[in-house]
């Protein structure tokens, strides 16, 4: 058993296909929330457009939401760019950030079912946040058990700056949340402005060839 236990999630390759793998999934189930209007509904131009029309929740939430998946899948992939060792905790770190990738298809839908429920908003920012902190965890662990590329040149900027932008992400996440105890599709649209500021990277500011 205990060698077992040495030898479990030493592979960081098979940790890393499996990431890619389960964000290719959850990208994919997003997009079939969104239902074509039935063929019998509709009797004229304007029927098609009225019913096109009302799958703007749900546009909008698969927009949202392809984005965050988008984010957090470059954060990931940024985190283990600098990870060079893996073992059986970082293993079950990386596991349980995944389940929360997983969710987002759900919470997506449960969103744009109910847009106009603050319950339904706080449920999604929800995931957003413990997705962020599970991200912080993994790089926390990655720190103090020294994983770490060795021949990885500026580390520890590196580090200082995903802590950094891992704080301002679960920040505005908070405030934003927030906004929907005034109005629901207020805080929908913080969210969008949060995920275009982290999206386009207005945040990471260029760095100076020496």
């Amino acid at each position: 058993m205990k060698m077992y236990n040495q030898i479990t999630g030493k592979n960081i390759h098979r940790l890393e296909a499996l990431s890619d793998g389960v964000f290719a999934i959850a990208f994919t189930i997003l997009v079939l929330d969104v239902r074509i209007p039935l063929h019998s509904e509709v009797h004229s131009e304007k029927d098609l457009i009225r019913l096109f029309l009302t799958l703007s929740p749900k546009l909008l939430a698969y927009f949202l939401s392809f984005m965050t998946l988008g984010i957090f899948w470059m954060a990931h992939s940024s985190q283990f760019l600098v990870i060079g060792k893996s073992d059986r905790n970082l293993m079950w770190l990386n596991l349980s950030f995944l389940l929360f990738v997983t969710v987002i298809p759900f919470t997506t839908a449960f969103l744009s079912e109910y847009m106009d429920f603050k319950f339904a908003v706080g449920i999604y920012w929800l995931n957003l946040f413990l997705l962020g902190m599970m991200l912080f965890f993994i790089l926390r662990y990655v720190e103090k058990k020294n994983y770490f590329k060795a021949n990885m040149s500026h580390v520890d900027e590196i580090k200082n700056s995903m802590f950094r932008r891992g704080i301002v992400a679960q920040s505005l996440y908070v405030a934003g949340a927030s906004f929907s105890f005034i109005n629901t599709y207020l805080s929908i649209a913080v969210l969008l402005s949060i995920q275009l500021y982290f999206a386009i990277g207005l945040y990471s500011k260029p760095s100076r060839e020496r």
